[in-house]
């Protein structure tokens, strides 16, 4: 195969003209001559050898800057920018120019086709790319290889050198400043940062003192250090992923370089220097420039019966240490996990933390933190390690993952591999143990996610819809590279020291250097797993999965996680293919959808990405409610205070027997199947657009998990969630004929029925059993009212101007304006009623401290008005849309909404003079 290259993608040619136009005024390339001192050349000799030589001064640099910005829409920068360390020192003079590429969108192309275009127009001639880890220098010699040819065509072949810096060859340097072809070094950051502060840290060219660092620091026997033929040329310096080279040692390393200035690529940027072009991810991703992606969530569906408690940091402060965790926590709806912070001698059983979920009744009390080791110790001898969490179906999930993983490639080969196309999975993992294990003898052995791999992937390879699809068996098909091997090692094979080194050598290329034999369909090695090294830099335009393993849910930055898998692929004749339905990334994680979409879109939001969901939430406005002057007089107000200011008590009255009766048919009947433990798979296309990150569900499958329990005190745990006693649960519960459902999820059994008591409790706390007399009634109380200066606690107060309705008839009403609850349509079209209707001769939105008590919570009404027909009536409403009529359907509501109305409704049957409605109109309401 040999990779094809299209010299006409817009978006890159745009990038390239970018820098190009930096430079203008500088001497065009056809006048360009090596010289001492004709300042119409791009290029001076000097003692070292040949140089880079700038033309246009600061004042014309920065005008072309501000051109560039004007034309690509960037807001202009004040002054050329320079590097600073952190205490806000120069490190170099030199300025700093910024190109932001979505990854995936051929940055490496781009910046390489950039050397060539400034060498063809300017005449330049020395450039050095640094580089931050191996993984992007193989990858950008490996991008140089491949596209020379391509190159040498574009540019009249052009006379081109690269090398990558070797230590052990450091006289290739001299070359480097001598020759006046087109030089390209690429270096790591590492290979010259090292004591890079003891020297001139201006990068001034000729700083002779005797380092003990890095070798092309070292002075040499001929009096010259191996940098000062790099700083002799003047070069221009591209950063590659320059986020990872911010810091001071680095800078300054940087700086040592002696550059014309910097070109810095990535697609997440920590600082944007004179930023001269963007293609952000909104962009990339409508002009179908990068692949689509998908997510498979692989998440556990509530099992909580197990005590959960993951780490998700630590805290040191001067006396003490502290621990984030998530734990269940109980909570209305039913548990949900939550995070909390803790520190020695905190129970998580106490309200403050689950809520006395139940699972943590046993002595989860913290007996000791540990940050430097990374775990937390309890009383009852449970330690959760960071990273481990406690009471998780980890290994069920993981696995999970791995055939969810595997299913996906076989689909996709099933289709891709008939018309040319290698479908690659990358797998990275969180412990190189759970891949591979080092023996000490040197051999390897599989970890337990090789060997799930392995049987998962024998099974689908048998399956008859994959027939013949997969040729090779599993040993060959996987293998891993990682960051702490020289070379990354064959599959799990007992060999000789010889064999393994060639075995590693050969893994190694394959991976890392010989992508057009990786991307070769007779080629085995199609599911790589790694750590870390893989993580930046390495890409594949045909990596279709990726999947992280992890044993908590992954902290990897998402933009990285997708970022190896977004080229757009390319199929057996090297060429690229642009199908949208054909380029679909798959991401398999063991979180859901929307915690992976919105951390993927806060990345975006904090790169510097403008999504119109923001522009939005920025346009609210905050404007002041003020009280009317001289509300305490004014008699309309007062006559309707005095309707409805005293305050009420109640009392309830039903029949235990009669509520153990139903509450256990209505368990029986009503409470729906327990079933065990499951994870499910849900998969999901996400899209990316001027919106934000959203998404669309397009699969769904579970898969039941077989776990054992120790069975609760069932009695116990109902009774402390509904407060009746433990005799009236007991019956309960034997009577629903349903406690054998408990042996499936016991903590699942424990929730429903209670929740189903305590909805039961509820209704007959305010309707009663049916007889006589039962259920709630209320009483007015002697001289006990609402307090009527309370409204005063109200004046001045701020709020949003979606959530509140100016009023214009202020004699009509306390306030300058109508507080809307939630943007609430009825609301605001019930205010607009009042104001336009001049029968209504005043109303006020009760406030929230108008609070009748019931048993089932505390009720606030919405309205209360004067209204004059015939002669004056007095009205409290509560505004209510249900269904699609005129008229509110009470079996709408929610229970516990019906139940509180039903409240206020008893609470105003003592007040003579009011009518209480419940309405989704003023119509309605006076009708």
């Amino acid at each position: 195969m040999k990779l094809q290259f299209d010299a006409n993608q817009d978006y890159q040619l745009e990038a390239i003209r970018a820098v190009v136009d930096l430079f203008e005024g500088q001497p065009d390339a056809s006048q360009t001559a090596v010289t001492r001192d004709d300042e119409l050349s791009s290029l001076k000799l000097t003692q070292t050898g040949i140089a880079n030589y700038r033309v246009i001064n600061d004042v014309q640099w920065l005008e072309n800057l501000h051109t560039i910005q004007k034309e690509n829409g960037i807001e202009p920068s004040a002054a050329l920018e320079t590097m600073k360390l952190d205490d806000g020192t120069l490190a170099g003079a030199f300025p700093n120019f910024t190109v932001e590429m979505e990854t995936g969108t051929g940055k490496t192309y781009v910046y390489l086709r950039t050397i060539h275009e400034l060498a063809k127009t300017y005449g330049f001639k020395k450039f050095v790319i640094v580089v931050p880890s191996v993984a992007i220098r193989e990858g950008v010699l490996k991008s140089l290889q491949i596209t020379k040819e391509h190159f040498q065509t574009l540019y009249d072949y052009e006379r081109t050198e690269f090398m990558v810096y070797d230590s052990a060859k450091v006289n290739q340097l001299r070359n480097f400043a001598l020759s006046d072809a087109i030089q390209i070094l690429v270096i790591n950051i590492d290979a010259f940062a090292k004591d890079s502060t003891e020297a001139n840290g201006n990068g001034a060219v000729g700083s002779r003192k005797k380092l003990k660092g890095n070798v092309i620091n070292q002075v040499r026997e001929t009096g010259v250090a191996p940098i000062e033929f790099i700083q002799a040329t003047h070069p221009i310096v591209i950063l590659d992923e320059p986020q990872n080279l911010e810091t001071d040692i680095r800078k300054q390393a940087i700086a040592r370089l002696n550059p014309l200035c910097t070109l810095r690529y990535s697609a997440t940027h920590r600082n944007t220097y004179n930023l001269i072009h963007s293609l952000d991810p909104v962009r990339a991703y409508e002009l179908g420039l990068v692949k689509q992606i998908g997510v498979d969530s692989v998440i556990e569906l509530k099992d909580a019966n197990q005590a959960y408690i993951e780490i998700e940091g630590f805290k040191a402060g001067k006396r003490s240490v502290s621990a984030k965790l998530t734990i269940w926590v109980n909570q209305v709806q039913g548990p949900t996990k939550k995070t909390v912070i803790v520190k020695n001698g905190d129970d998580l059983y106490s309200e403050k933390f689950s809520n006395k979920r139940e699972i943590y009744r046993d002595g989860f009390i913290v007996n000791e933190i540990d940050a430097s080791e990374g775990y937390v110790t309890f009383a009852n001898d449970v330690r959760v390690r960071l990273g481990q969490p406690h009471g998780a179906l980890t290994d069920t999930i993981l696995r999970l993952q791995i055939e969810a993983t595997v299913r996906r490639h076989f689909e996709k080969a099933l289709r891709l591999h008939s018309v040319g196309i290698k479908v690659l999975s990358v797998f990275f993992i969180d412990r190189v143990v759970n891949y591979r294990v080092y023996e000490k003898d040197g051999t390897t052995a599989k970890g337990k996610f090789a060997e799930w791999f392995e049987e998962v992937y024998e099974q689908y390879r048998a399956k008859p819809d994959f027939a013949g699809l997969m040729p090779h068996n599993a040993s060959q098909v996987h293998n891993g590279y990682f960051s702490q091997d020289k070379r990354a090692v064959s599959p799990f094979e007992t060999v000789t020291s010889k064999t393994n080194v060639d075995a590693e050598a050969s893994t190694f290329e394959l991976i890392m250097r010989d992508k057009e034999r990786l991307l070769d369909l007779n080629e085995p090695l199609a599911f790589i797993f790694s750590h870390s090294a893989l993580r930046e830099g390495w890409d594949n335009p045909n990596v279709f999965q990726i999947c992280t393993l992890a044993e908590s849910s992954s902290d990897i930055k998402k933009r990285q996680e997708i970022g190896r898998g977004l080229r757009l692929c390319v199929n057996n004749n090297g060429e690229r293919v642009r199908d949208r339905a054909v380029n679909r990334l798959t991401v398999i994680a063991n979180e859901s959808y929307e915690d992976f979409a919105n951390q993927l879109q806060t990345e975006m939001v904090e790169a510097g990405v403008k999504f119109k969901r923001e522009m939005v939430q920025n346009e609210h406005e905050k404007v002041t409610v003020r009280l009317k002057k001289g509300y305490d007089t004014d008699n309309r107000f007062l006559e309707l205070w005095e309707k409805i200011r005293t305050r009420t008590s109640y009392r309830v009255n039903y029949s235990t027997a009669e509520l153990v009766t139903k509450a256990a048919q209505r368990i029986k009947d009503k409470m729906p199947a327990i079933e065990r433990p499951k994870i499910a798979l849900i998969r999901t296309d996400i899209a990316i657009g001027s919106g934000g990150v959203t998404g669309k569900q397009t699969g769904f499958r579970t898969q039941t998990v077989e776990a054992k329990y120790i069975m609760p005190d069932f009695v116990g745990q109902v009774q402390a969630k509904t407060g009746l006693s433990k005799s009236t649960v007991a019956r309960i519960l034997l009577d629903s004929e349903r406690l054998c459902d408990a042996f499936n999820n016991p903590q699942v059994f424990i929730d429903h029925a209670a929740e189903i008591v305590n909805a039961v409790k509820r209704e007959f706390l305010v309707y009663g059993d049916g007889s006589e007399g039962s259920g709630v009634k209320y009483l007015k109380l002697d001289n006990a009212y609402y307090e009527m200066r309370r409204f005063e606690a109200d004046n001045l107060m701020e709020v949003f101007s979606s959530n509140v309705k100016a009023v214009k008839k202020q004699e009509k009403t306390l306030f300058s304006h109508i507080v809307i609850d939630s943007n609430s349509d009825p609301e605001r079209k019930f205010a607009q009623a009042c104001e336009d209707n001049d029968d209504v001769l005043f109303y006020i939105k009760l406030p929230r401290w108008f609070r009748i008590e019931t048993p089932v919570g505390p009720y606030n009404p919405d309205w209360a008005l004067a209204y004059h027909n015939d002669n004056t009536l007095y009205f409290v409403a509560e505004t209510k849309k249900t269904g699609n009529g005129d008229h509110v359907q009470l079996n709408l509501l929610r229970p516990i909404e019906e139940l509180r109305i039903e409240c206020g409704k008893r609470h105003f049957e003592n007040f003579e003079e009011i009518r209480f409605k419940v309405v989704s109109s003023l119509t309605e309401l006076i009708s």
